[in-house]
């Protein structure tokens, strides 16, 4: 490492060269008398008392409260867990317990961004009783203190992060940048609470917290709570400076002002919880000010929001150095300050020296396990006031009052309609029945993606535009997918239910935050204290096979993909081929609960091949036999042709009618899939092997047509019965700024593709076929040429390319 400053205890921050007064704004100074005697002994206390528990989490398989002098016995084999962030997350912890026993109308959810400052939050937990309070092995008792310490970061224990196990969170820890957008979602239409979040400067690095920052010109104080952003500066990274580490105060500043904050610095460490006891209070006085002019009617334009900037040192409290090396106050104390105190008898002592330096036994009973009364004066009374308790963080969602989706019905007669039109109509009157508790998130996309009728019942909710601001809007648009997706997480962990649609090759972006939300989730409902939740619902629309102006670039299902691989418990996708189907699909989404479910949708105007009735039956069953494009209702086939997705089945519908004309002799099946996970073996929606058969028969050829990759479909048939008759064909990353059909015939999905390869298929088991397979064939591939060419001299399709083909 060639930094100078590596190796010292966090580095000063060189001067930055913006003059005092550029601003016209000063920093709010420190207040060294913000507590009276009492509340500050207590709060140090806790803090101590906090401190020692996490710092045992990590190192103590035994001895626990230091009876003994400390010997290799009593160290972990494995040492692991996060000691930097510690400190301050319990010195956030205890001034948020500070703040609700003095304001008794207080409400509040604490969300940690550093999610590997476990031991500290897992310490604060078990102070309060809530970890008592949901698991008994972990009361108040000298058995309970025992399992805290001693289980940490073990297969029987909490995990070294912040989990869906931990009492109180509503976030993961771990992949880092989303925890300020989730506290934002949080307080959306919960005008009483306020989430307390702590952004670890290495957090704030990231492309998702960088546009999080915006959230608040999103939230309109009338209707919804607030979010206190605590950026805890403490220098560094697991081996690196970070970028707000080397960042001074008016540097900061100019940054946070910009951003449309009211920044506050926490960072004189002599009188530490003055001055951050005077911050808090400080900050949640602004936010009743806000609150109070929207709710009198008179609401602040722009207003400026609390920030608290807290400094301290990078593993505060630790050994200052061991050996040349500098601990505290530098990487070296990021996870585990003391590597080798279990072999190292130098290490040993100065661990024994740094946890006997909490004086622990004045701290907590050694005979009963208890802290003593000080200690926990700082806590609320009222349990459900207590941060591990707070019910919207575990007891689970309000159902949606749902419209019935055959209001909203077409007729199938030869009519064609967007399904993303008429799922608009839908979501307008689900708004207008659920104004408090449904919300959709989109990234500036309703009016491309057709959804615009719901601007007929709300607006955007957008507090920085004169027209939108204040209105009660259900629609907010960002252009970060991170963001998005961080809203309706915090929103849906908190009761409420959402939508987020988005371009199809955009979604990819919060791929990893979607599989995140689901193991929380997973391990959530394992827990036998978490209620249901409604599921997380994307539509995904937009998408390659009807591209417009856009070009390869937004040519990419792998979102698809990604949902496959969630455990098939909690994940759910969804092809509905029509308008009808699609309204009953979200209908169904919009009530369900614990699923992370995907539908890909078609915007366009496309053919209502069902009636209510059918769309209903084939939601239901997930994949239906469509007897009206079939040869004789579809029965006893040569062939089987299915169809996965809204425009790849209108090319198997056509491929049908085509093969009817050119070998009347054949007899074709059509068969549509609309739920993808009946294909599967090991979903509670798959199909059984009778069943299965039932659709696509025992041995008869079975032409895919599907709309993502074609690996997807080939994976989930894995296991089943002669899977050398299946050909799949998806998209196989062909693509330009083109015609739609253009992008049929260039990834192999276009009906002339369908039918040649039912002709080649069928020709194999059907000898009267097999001397004219080469000239049908030939002839098929000569039309895709044909049409090919024309798309390329003329920049369009050829006429009558969409037009309902003939099933008769």
């Amino acid at each position: 490492m060639n930094n100078q400053f590596i190796n010292q205890p966090n580095p000063p921050a060189e001067k930055s060269h913006i003059p005092d007064d550029i601003l016209g704004l000063t920093i709010a100074p420190n207040q060294k008398n913000a507590l009276s005697d009492e509340h500050r002994d207590a709060i140090q206390k806790f803090r101590r008392t906090a401190d020692y528990l996490a710092a045992a989490m990590i190192f103590l398989q035994d001895n626990i409260l230091l009876q003994n002098d400390l010997q290799p016995d009593d160290i972990r084999s494995r040492l692991l867990g996060h000691w930097g962030t510690c400190p301050g997350l319990a010195l956030v912890y205890a001034h948020i317990n500070h703040l609700l026993t003095t304001h008794t109308d207080l409400r509040s959810i604490f969300v940690v961004g550093p999610g590997h400052g476990a031991p500290a939050i897992l310490a604060c937990l078990w102070l309060e009783e809530s970890l008592g309070c949901f698991y008994p092995s972990y009361a108040q008792t000298s058995s309970g203190l025992h399992n805290l310490i001693t289980k940490f970061s073990t297969p029987s224990g909490f995990p070294s992060h912040i989990s869906a196990e931990v009492p109180g969170s509503i976030h993961e820890g771990g992949e880092l940048g989303y925890a300020l957008s989730v506290a934002f979602g949080a307080v959306l239409d919960k005008p009483d609470l306020v989430v307390v979040c702590v952004v670890g400067d290495g957090e704030a690095e990231t492309g998702p917290t960088a546009a999080a920052w915006h959230g608040y010109k999103y939230i309109d104080p009338a209707e919804s709570g607030a979010v206190i952003p605590v950026l805890h500066v403490n220098g560094f990274k697991i081996s690196e400076r970070t970028i707000f580490g080397c960042m001074d105060d008016k540097e900061i500043l100019s940054l946070f002002t910009g951003y449309g904050y009211q920044p506050r610095f926490v960072e004189d460490l002599e009188n530490i919880d003055d001055d951050m006891a005077a911050a808090m209070e400080w900050a949640l006085s602004e936010i009743r000010k806000i609150q109070k002019a929207a709710r009198d009617g008179s609401p602040i334009v722009k207003p400026r929001w609390p920030v608290i900037i807290m400094r301290t040192p990078k593993g505060w409290g630790c050994p200052t150095k061991l050996g040349d090396e500098f601990i505290e106050g530098s990487f070296h104390s990021h996870q585990v300050p003391l590597p080798a105190a279990k072999k190292d008898e130098k290490q040993l002592k100065l661990l024994q020296g740094w946890l006997g330096s909490y004086h622990i036994s004045e701290l907590i009973n050694e005979a009963t396990g208890k802290p003593i009364d000080e200690v926990t004066s700082i806590i609320p009374k009222n349990p459900e006031r207590r941060l591990g308790q707070v019910l919207e963080t575990y007891k689970g969602y309000s159902p949606l009052n749902l419209p019935n989706w055959l209001d909203f019905v077409k007729e199938n007669d030869k009519t064609q309609a967007s399904g993303m039109q008429v799922c608009g109509e839908f979501l307008t009157e689900t708004i207008k029945r659920n104004k408090s508790t449904f919300r959709i998130f989109s990234p500036d996309e309703l009016e491309s993606n057709k959804l615009n009728s719901i601007f007929t019942a709300t607006s955007r909710s957008f507090e920085w535009d004169e027209f939108s601001r204040s209105k009660g809007g259900r629609v907010i648009e960002i252009l970060s997918e991170h963001t998005c997706q961080g809203f309706m997480q915090g929103y849906t962990l908190t009761g409420r239910t959402a939508v987020f649609p988005s371009y199809e090759s955009f979604l990819g972006i919060i791929q990893t935050m979607m599989v995140q939300y689901s193991k929380f989730n997973k391990m959530g409902q394992e827990t036998n204290w978490r209620g249901p939740l409604s599921s997380i619902n994307y539509i995904e629309t937009s998408t390659w096979t009807r591209q417009e102006h856009n070009g390869f670039s937004h040519q990419n299902p792998s979102f698809i993909s990604a949902f496959l691989h969630l455990k098939a418990a909690y994940s759910r996708v969804y092809f509905p081929p029509d308008a009808n189907c699609l309204l009953s699909t979200m209908h169904h989404c919009l009530g369900s609960k614990n699923y992370a479910n995907l539908v890909v949708a078609s915007k366009h105007p496309t053919p209502i091949y069902l009636s209510p009735e059918e769309a209903q039956n084939h939601c239901k069953a997930g994949a239906t036999i469509w007897k009206f494009a079939s040869t004789e209702d579809g029965i006893d086939p040569d062939v089987v042709l299915c169809g996965i997705g809204t425009e790849t089945t209108f090319e198997v519908v056509s491929a049908a009618s085509i093969l009817k004309r050119i070998v009347p002799e054949l007899r074709v099946r059509v068969v549509n899939v609309t739920d993808l996970m009946v294909l599967g073996r090991d979903h509670s929606h798959s199909l059984d092997d009778a069943g299965f058969e039932g659709l696509f028969t025992e041995n008869n050829v079975v032409v895919v047509n599907y709309h993502g990759y074609a690996g997807d479909v080939k994976s989930l048939l894995f296991g089943r019965k002669n899977m050398d008759r299946i050909v799949v064909e998806g998209y196989c990353e062909e693509g330009t700024t083109t015609s739609p059909f253009d992008m049929m015939l260039r990834n192999n999905v276009s009906r002339y593709h369908v039918a040649a390869h039912a002709v080649r298929g069928a020709s194999s088991r059907k000898p009267e076929l097999q001397a004219r397979c080469h000239e049908l064939v030939s002839s098929l591939m000569d039309q895709a040429k044909s049409a090919k060419e024309y798309i390329f001299e003329h920049g369009e399709d050829p006429e009558g390319c969409y037009d309902m083909p003939s099933t008769d």
